[in-house]
């Protein structure tokens, strides 16, 4: 087996990953970034429907198993930029009392080991970094804070209209918070219906690869891996400091030492590489003393929505720019929150064929052509059985069923009524339940109490003293924005904290 060494090895490119990299990149440190997948090609098919959606040629072909060991494929992406180049650039800040203990409905939201004020600078810096624009001051959830670094993508004619139907309606929606390079400018975002879950063939979402990676690997100092798959960790005698990975890359094995590793391959794989290390110092997984490792698995309880009048063609383009926050802490009838609710990018005919296959696509693509896309988000609770677990075989085993539920259903009853009064004729909804991938995190939770997070304040391995995990496994509740911005504002922070405490 070859070895090689570097001073820092940080696995996995995304929000959490590709942040890292750039962030340490200035540092005179020898960096490795990790990557098991490769770049997305820039191709016709990017922005092709029926390619990502019906054909899925941006997913994984993995299959991982529910909790009854029933194969699914899993919505998520193996690449330079990891989830990011599919997402929907919405870059929320946690509101301040998320970071707080919230009765739910249904049980408590814990308190972060952190308050807002903690990563508020972090905030403004990851904000900067990947391009995100918005409007303070209109969002009644929002901290008292500065003006955006960029101003908000504007609404489109017909969603202008309908921000002024929700202002009569009492309602306060504002600017969502977009990561966008240079929307309707020379070389830039075009603003148009392929965003939400298509890479960007112009390359100008602000994804971590566009944002971080590239910057990062410009450096001397720093190299990447495509097509390199972390399979365990090795630990010294005595299991206190991670020594060496171990990565399949062209065929072969090949062991990386280093003094420092940073994980972030997203909240069930991070899990799952930690589970993989099993070892004799670390009979349950590593970094697992308190058998919370995969544990507490969370992802947003989410239902995409439509709004369709058969008379009412919608020509609008780009709609994904508004967002209602008035349930987000609590509902119009009970005393506990809701969730958050922001318009979509246009869904196409063969996304939603892909749904019930049986209708044929030109009835769906009449249908869309008059329909206004919305999605409602509510936190997801933690719970100990909802959990990732690696099978003898090496497949992962995703056992998870949403909690929060009845306080979802209100917000989307919310949503219809609203929708309704709106004069839409009829309102669809879909949810993917406990198949839902997206927003995942939770399952290395980070706090002060060994026996009850896997992780410090830092993202530091209680029980590995140089190993750090920096995704959304991190986070001790999910919230109900999306979590992108908050896992490279703390990977700022974390970073700073690196540089401070290791690399001097």
């Amino acid at each position: 087996m070859n070895t090689v060494r570097y001073d820092l090895v940080v696995i996995g490119s995304g929000a959490g990953g590709g942040t890292m990299a750039h962030a340490l990149s200035e540092t005179p440190a020898r960096i490795l970034l990790i990557e098991r997948g490769d770049f997305v090609p820039r191709e016709a098919e990017n922005w092709d429907p029926a390619a990502v959606w019906k054909h899925r040629r941006y997913r994984i072909t993995e299959r991982w198993l529910d909790e009854k060991g029933r194969e699914f494929q899993p919505y998520t992406h193996y690449c330079v930029g990891g989830n990011t180049k599919f997402w929907g650039s919405v870059m929320y800040r946690l509101r301040p009392e998320d970071f707080q203990a919230v009765e739910h409905a249904d049980g408590v939201s814990p308190a972060w080991p952190i308050d807002y004020a903690t990563l508020e600078p972090y905030y403004d810096r990851a904000e900067r970094l990947f391009h995100v624009r918005g409007q303070h001051g209109v969002d009644p959830t929002e901290a008292p804070r500065g003006p955006y670094p960029y101003p908000p993508v504007p609404h489109a004619d017909g969603m202008a209209r309908i921000v002024e139907q929700l202002r009569v309606l009492g309602l306060h929606p504002s600017p969502l918070p977009l990561g966008l390079l240079k929307p309707g400018e020379e070389n830039g975002c075009i603003l148009c219906n392929t965003c939400n879950s298509f890479p960007c063939r112009v390359e100008s979402k602000s994804d971590a690869e566009v944002c971080c990676v590239r910057h990062a690997i410009a450096h001397p100092n720093v190299t990447l891996w495509t097509n390199a798959l972390a399979q365990r960790l090795l630990t010294a005698p005595g299991g206190r400091r991670v020594e060496a990975v171990e990565v399949e890359r062209d065929g072969e094995t090949v062991r990386v030492e280093a003094p420092l590793f940073i994980v972030s391959c997203g909240a069930v794989n991070s899990a799952a590489l930690l589970l993989r290390s099993a070892s004799a110092a670390h009979p349950d997984g590593l970094a697992n003393s308190s058998g919370l490792v995969g544990r507490r698995y969370m992802a947003h309880l989410a239902t995409m929505m439509q709004g369709f009048h058969p008379l009412r063609p919608n020509t609008t383009v780009f709609q994904k720019t508004v967002a209602i926050n008035d349930y987000y802490l609590r509902g119009p009838d009970t005393p506990y929150p809701l969730g958050q609710i922001q318009s979509q990018g246009r869904t196409h005919g063969v996304m939603a064929q892909t749904v019930v296959p049986s209708i044929p696509l030109w009835a769906y693509e009449a249908w869309v052509a008059r329909g206004v896309d919305w999605l409602a988000i509510s936190e997801d609770l933690p719970r100990l059985e909802n959990r990732v677990t690696v099978e003898p075989d090496g497949r992962i085993r995703l056992q998870y069923r949403p909690n929060n539920t009845g306080p979802h259903e209100q917000l989307v009853t919310e949503m219809k009524r609203i929708l309704r009064r709106l004069g839409f004729w009829l309102v669809v909804a879909h949810s993917h339940k406990e198949k839902n991938t997206t927003h995942q995190c939770g399952t290395l939770c980070f706090g002060t109490d060994p026996r009850a997070s896997v992780l410090d304040p830092y993202c530091r391995a209680h029980d590995v003293d140089n190993l750090f995990v920096v995704d959304a496994s991190f986070f001790p509740s999910s919230a109900a924005v999306n979590p992108g911005l908050t896992i490279a504002a703390q990977a700022l922070r974390v970073a700073d904290h690196i540089r401070s405490s290791h690399l001097d």
